[in-house]
C-alpha cells in the first residue's frame, strides 16, 4: 500500500496594512507626498502676490523705499490700513459696491431662473435655439461694446430722482444694467442644465392639480433649486463686487465709483506710496476672502455646477 504524498504549503508572506508589499506602499507614501509638495508649491505662487501686498502694508514707505521690499523689517504696523480708509473713504464706495451687487445678483437670479425656466421645463419652439443665443453671449468679449455702450447711455434719458445727470450715464443704474446683462447669459446656461435633471413627474403631477405656469416655476421648480441659486449667487456676488472696468467707464463722479475703481484716489499725481495702495487692496479684498470661507461648498459647487448635466 502506497502512502500519499503529503503537500506543505508554502509559507506565506505577511501582508502590509493595505494589503500590498512594503516596497510598494513606499513608493505610494512618496508620490502622495511628492504631490502635496507640487500642490504647496502651486499655491504659494498664487498666494505670493497677496502675501507680498500684506508684507507691504505694514511697513513704513520710507524703510522699504531705503532697503527694498524683501528685506527684513525694523517694525510692523497698522497705520496704512487707518489711513487708506480714512483717506479714500472706503465706506461710501462698499456702499455703492453693494448697491450694486446686491441688486444685480437678486435680479439676475430671478430672471435666469425664470428663462431657464421657460427653456428646460416648458415646450416652447426654438427652445435650443434660445439657450444657443444665451450661451453665445458669454463668448463675447465686454471690451468690445465699451464705446457702444458708453454712446447709448449718454442718451438714455432718466427721471431727476433717478440720476442727475438726467441719463443712464453718471449713474449706477448703468453699472447695474450692464452687470446683469452680461451675467444673464451664464445663469440662464447653468440653471437651464439643471432644472433638465429635475424629475418631470414632479412637474406633471402640478399640472394634473391645475397649477398654472407661475405656479409651476415658483412653489414647484424654484425649491428645488436651491443648491444651484446658492451657488450661483456666491459665484455672481464674488464677480460683481470685483469688477473694475464698469465703474470707471460708466461713472464720472467720484462719490458714485464702487470699491474697486475707487483705489486710485490712494494715487498721487506726482507721488504713489505703493505701502498704502497695498493697504487699499488688502482692505478691498477683505469681504470676498470672507465670503469665500463661509461659502466655500456653494463656491466650489459653482465652478463645476452644470458641467456633467443635461
Amino acid at each position: 500500500m502506497t502512502v500519499p504524498a503529503v503537500r506543505t504549503a508554502r509559507p506565506v508572506r505577511p501582508a502590509g496594512p493595505a494589503g500590498g508589499a512594503p516596497g510598494r506602499r513606499r513608493d505610494r507614501r512618496r508620490g502622495r507626498w511628492g504631490v502635496h509638495a507640487f500642490l504647496l508649491a502651486v499655491s504659494l505662487a498664487f498666494l505670493a502676490p497677496l502675501l507680498l501686498a500684506v508684507y507691504a502694508s505694514l511697513r513704513p514707505y520710507e524703510e522699504t523705499a531705503r532697503d527694498g521690499y524683501f528685506s527684513l523689517p525694523d517694525r510692523l504696523s497698522f497705520d496704512h490700513y487707518r489711513q487708506a480708509f480714512t483717506d479714500s473713504g472706503m465706506g461710501r464706495y462698499f456702499l455703492n459696491t453693494l448697491l450694486i451687487a446686491v441688486p444685480g445678483v437678486l435680479i439676475t437670479l430671478f430672471l435666469a431662473s425664470f428663462a431657464a425656466f421657460a427653456v428646460a421645463r416648458l415646450r416652447l419652439r426654438g427652445s435650443l435655439l434660445l439657450l444657443m443665443f444665451f450661451t453665445a453671449g458669454n463668448l463675447l468679449p465686454q471690451q468690445v461694446i465699451v464705446t457702444p455702450l458708453y454712446v447709448l447711455f449718454t442718451k438714455v434719458p432718466l427721471p431727476y430722482w433717478m440720476s442727475d445727470s438726467l441719463t443712464l450715464y453718471d449713474s449706477l443704474w448703468a453699472v447695474l444694467a450692464v452687470q446683469v446683462a452680461f451675467q444673464l447669459g451664464f445663469c440662464v446656461f447653468v440653471l437651464a442644465n439643471f432644472m433638465r435633471t429635475l424629475p418631470r413627474e414632479i412637474l406633471e403631477a402640478a399640472i394634473v392639480d391645475g397649477a398654472g405656469v407661475w405656479t409651476r416655476y415658483r412653489r414647484v421648480t424654484l425649491p428645488l433649486c436651491r443648491p444651484a441659486l446658492a451657488a450661483l449667487g456666491t459665484l455672481e456676488f464674488t464677480w460683481m463686487y470685483n469688477d473694475f472696468l464698469w465703474g470707471l467707464v460708466f461713472l464720472s463722479d467720484g462719490d458714485k465709483l464702487p470699491v474697486t475703481s475707487a483705489l486710485n484716489n490712494l494715487r498721487g499725481q506726482f507721488f504713489t506710496d505703493y505701502n498704502l495702495l497695498a493697504a487699499g487692496s488688502v482692505i478691498v479684498a477683505l469681504p470676498t476672502i470672507v465670503v469665500f470661507l463661509l461659502l466655500q461648498r456653494h463656491f466650489i459647487a459653482g465652478l463645476t455646477l452644470g458641467a456633467n448635466k443635461g
